[in-house]
């Protein structure tokens, strides 16, 4: 189902609500956006929501290590992080959705990174269009950086994105890498027709607010109905589409799984391994926060742990958001020695700092402390 097809059925009910009969009805074109509606009775959790939207590719690029894929779908409502989250609604003058997904290329791992992003006419940047996209969370999409876009009109645009360095510790094949911004571009053709040819899915009524989640989106393949193909605008021909933010099978990490606990509806799974990795110990306790049913990662959180040993304090600290090849995105720091026995809590003591999309807006906020027993 289109966008024009869902207005069919809501905005003029019983009509053919074409661009010309909202005209004459009193709506101007851009502002008759229409999101599938908000879920009620939405549980503090990971919920489906009432529907899907589709997305397109515009292109890719990349500058060294550092990869950018820049994606696009119709404008929609998000919540910005807060108190339960804010609601940031549709612009009447918002032409598109624009999304960016940043990879290092090396290991193929999205990169939670600080992004600055303009989009140029003519070589000249849009006034009042760019700066810091939020970093977000959809259910389709994962975690990647977006905004609501108003662009002027229809034609030739670029997206020019600085992005890192990267903040996060860096261990394995990140360490000593991706310590330096990288300026990426991407051309792109704007036409209304490819926005309005997104096609939004609606979900069964009766499975809306369920707890469960759409499935995770594979990039490289077109969503939207649209026989356009944008791939072509791709800076660099040899970049290929970007990695899902999933995170490495729990199973599959080395050392020793301590078991995964819910929190706040997060996945939280605790790791222990006897190596470096960390430098302040020769024992390295690896925390994995991500979402039920598809793994993505939770960045921008902040973690502490205490560990208890015969009724006593041994340990407390926080864990440092961490890139690594094996572990991908995880909380980790290093210990002098873990005894059998030993219990170890983990406090989220802020929760991810990250946009969310219908479905995760009311899930990662209230978090109550794990423990898990070595």
């Amino acid at each position: 189902m289109n966008r024009r097809g869902f207005l069919r059925g809501t905005a003029v009910a019983g009509g053919v609500a074409t661009a010309g009969c909202l005209e004459r009805l009193g709506f101007e074109e851009q502002s008759a956006w229409a999101n599938p509606p908000i879920v009620e009775d939405r549980p503090d959790a990971v919920y489906l929501p009432a529907g899907s939207e589709m997305m397109d590719t515009y292109g890719r690029a990349a500058d060294g290590d550092v990869a950018l894929e820049v994606t696009y779908t119709i404008p929609h409502r998000f919540w910005i992080p807060g108190e339960g989250g804010s609601l940031v609604d549709v612009d009447p003058d918002d032409s598109l959705h624009l999304m960016l997904t940043v990879w290092d290329r090396e290991t193929d791992t999205v990169l939670p990174v600080n992004v600055q992003y303009e989009i140029l006419r003519d070589g000249d940047p849009i006034d009042g269009v760019g700066n810091s996209p939020w970093p977000m969370l959809a259910q389709r999409m994962g975690f990647h950086y977006g905004d609501n876009v108003p662009l002027p009109d229809e034609g030739s645009y670029t997206v020019r994105a600085r992005v890192g360095p990267v903040d996060a510790v860096r261990t394995g094949a990140f360490e000593g890498r991706l310590d330096t911004t990288a300026t990426l571009t991407v051309d792109f053709e704007y036409a209304e027709s490819d926005v309005h040819d997104i096609e939004v899915e609606l979900i069964d009524e009766e499975r809306r607010g369920t707890r469960d989640a759409l499935p995770l989106m594979e990039h490289g393949h077109h969503e939207s109905g649209s026989e356009t193909d944008h791939d072509d605008h791709s800076s660099d021909h040899d970049v290929g589409p970007a990695p899902t933010s999933r995170g490495p099978s729990i199973d599959d990490l080395p050392g020793d799984v301590l078991g995964t606990e819910r929190s706040g509806d997060a996945k939280i799974s605790a790791v222990v391994t006897d190596d470096d990795r960390y430098s302040d110990g020769s024992t390295s306790l690896a925390v994995c926060p991500r979402t039920p049913y598809n793994d993505v990662i939770l960045p921008f959180t902040s973690l502490s742990v205490a560990i208890e040993r015969e009724g006593t304090v041994v340990h407390e600290g926080t864990l440092s958001e961490t890139l690594d090849d094996e572990f991908g995105h995880h909380y980790g720091t290093g210990l002098d020695r873990l005894e059998s026995g030993d219990e170890i809590t983990v406090s989220i003591d802020t929760p991810p700092q990250v946009s969310r999309h219908d479905g995760y807006e009311t899930a990662f906020f209230d978090f109550e402390d794990v423990t898990y027993s070595v």
